[in-house]
Parts: structure tokens; C-alpha cells; sequence
């Protein structure tokens, strides 16, 4: 008998994540904001890319993601949907376009799809953006819920510690990442909440749930991409995993080539015309 070789998907859909949850296979997630970045981890296998709010951090410098526009966040979507050929792209929805304003927020959603391209929006709440993750279901986007620590709720927080500890948030988490399967999400980000939470929800639900500091009994993994390649080094979690030292390569780089520029040895003789 015959076995019958496993074959890799041309297009990430929302269908071959849910596949990959229930034939145990962990999906592989990364942040991207440019068309450069976007094609370097399409190419390299990534299963899904986050266009995440996040930018607003990393690109731009903010102290949050509170400063982010709609526009913006339709310029990195855009720029990255121009370089992916197979990885599914999800795009954050920026704070203030769908909290309190079901109709603001499937109009938001419908710019984005529209305008970048895009393939996936993501929101961030449980109950009390349910209106806004109906509406913009109906309209055939999909959606991808986010609980847990969120960031666009910082103030309301007052901090970045891990979320759904106590016994109380931890239960509302568990009914929130239910109604977010029940009104039709394809998938659920967890952000630093303790992991035997996460993987109990991650069991309790038949959608495929992210993680990212949430452990690893979850479904998938995302990371923000600069953090990942070593780019920055002010950000330091416990749940950072740093893949390369970019920061400190591209320091020597530099300083390599403003060296080499003062001492008249670039250009060469065979770099110029």
C-alpha cells in the first residue's frame, strides 16, 4: 500500500489553518510592515502574516500602538499583500476604528480588505466588541479575535503584566474565547496569559488559537518580527525567543562603511564606472 506524500499548500487559507489544528500541526506566525520583510518570510515558509498594529511601535517609534491610523495601517498592509505569494495576511484594526461603533468598524474592516488587499482583520476585546465582530463577519470578512493582554487597552490596564491570573478574568477569558468561536472567528490570539489557561482554552475550542507568552500547549506561535531577528534590544520578555543579533551586525556594517568611505577605499577601481 501506497502512502500517499503530504503536499504543501499553495495559498494559507483560514480552511488549511483549521485543518492544520485538527491534524496537530502548529501554525508558524510573524509580524511584517513592508513589502521587503513581507516577502522574506513568505518565501521562507511562514504560515501566517500579522500587518499588526505593532507598527506603530517598531516603524514609527510611539510609546503604543494608540497613535496608529486607519490609513497607516492600510499603507504597511498594502506594502506587504504586494510581496506574500502564498502566507495568509491578517491586518490589525487600529484603536478607535471599532470599539462602541458597530458600523465604524465593519467600514474600517472594508477599507482595509478594499484598499491593501488584505486578506484577514484582527480585533481585539471579547463581549464588548461582539457587535462590531458580527457586523463585519456578515459582510464575509474574516475576523480574527485577540484576548488576553491587549494592547490598544494599556491605559485601561496600567501595565504590561500577564493577564487572566486570577480566578475571575480567567474565567471571563474562557467564555470570551468561546463566543468569539461561536459568533464565527476563524482564529484567537492569547497574549501572555499562563499557560495552562491557554491550553486549556486552546482544547476547548475547535479554532486555532496563536499564542504569543501564552506557552506551548496553544496551537501556534506569533512573534513580532523585529524583536525576533534581534533588531531592537530595549524589549526583553521572558516569552522572546531572539533568532539572530541584526542590531549589532548592522552597527559593525555601518561603522564598516563609513570607515571604508573616509579612507577612500570605497569605491574601488571595479565599483565605478
Amino acid at each position: 500500500m501506497s502512502v500517499q506524500k503530504k503536499t504543501s499548500p499553495k495559498r494559507i487559507t483560514t480552511q488549511v489553518l483549521q485543518d492544520m489544528k485538527v491534524n496537530g500541526e502548529k501554525i508558524s506566525m510573524l509580524t511584517a510592515y513592508d513589502f521587503t520583510m513581507g516577502g522574506i518570510i513568505d518565501k521562507a515558509g511562514i504560515e501566517v502574516i500579522l500587518v499588526g498594529d505593532s507598527a506603530s511601535n517598531v516603524m514609527a517609534g510611539h510609546e503604543t500602538t494608540l497613535p496608529i491610523t486607519l490609513d497607516q495601517m492600510i499603507y504597511h498592509a498594502s506594502s506587504v499583500i504586494r510581496a506574500v505569494e502564498r502566507a495568509l495576511v491578517v491586518v490589525d484594526l487600529p484603536f478607535g476604528s471599532y470599539q462602541g461603533n458597530s458600523r465604524a468598524a465593519l467600514d474600517a474592516a472594508i477599507r482595509i480588505m478594499k484598499e491593501s488587499g488584505g486578506h484577514a482583520v484582527k480585533l481585539e476585546g471579547g463581549a464588548e466588541i461582539s457587535e462590531s465582530i458580527t457586523r463585519i463577519l456578515s459582510a464575509g470578512i474574516p475576523v480574527m479575535g485577540h484576548l488576553g493582554l491587549t494592547p490598544q487597552s494599556i491605559y485601561k490596564f496600567g501595565t504590561y503584566v500577564v493577564r487572566a491570573k486570577e480566578e475571575q478574568e480567567a474565567k471571563q477569558l474562557m467564555k470570551d474565547a468561546k463566543m468569539l468561536e461561536e459568533l464565527g472567528c476563524f482564529a484567537i490570539v492569547l497574549e501572555k496569559i499562563p499557560a495552562k489557561l491557554a491550553k486549556k482554552v486552546a482544547q476547548s475550542v475547535k479554532i486555532p488559537v496563536i499564542g504569543i507568552g501564552a506557552g506551548s500547549g496553544v496551537d501556534g506561535q506569533v512573534l513580532v518580527l523585529h524583536d525576533m531577528l534581534g533588531l531592537s534590544k530595549e524589549f526583553s520578555p521572558r516569552f522572546l525567543r531572539r533568532y539572530n543579533n541584526f542590531y549589532d551586525q548592522m552597527i559593525d556594517s555601518v561603522s564598516h562603511y563609513i570607515k571604508d568611505v573616509k579612507a577612500e577605499d570605497f569605491p574601488s577601481e571595479k565599483e565605478q564606472y
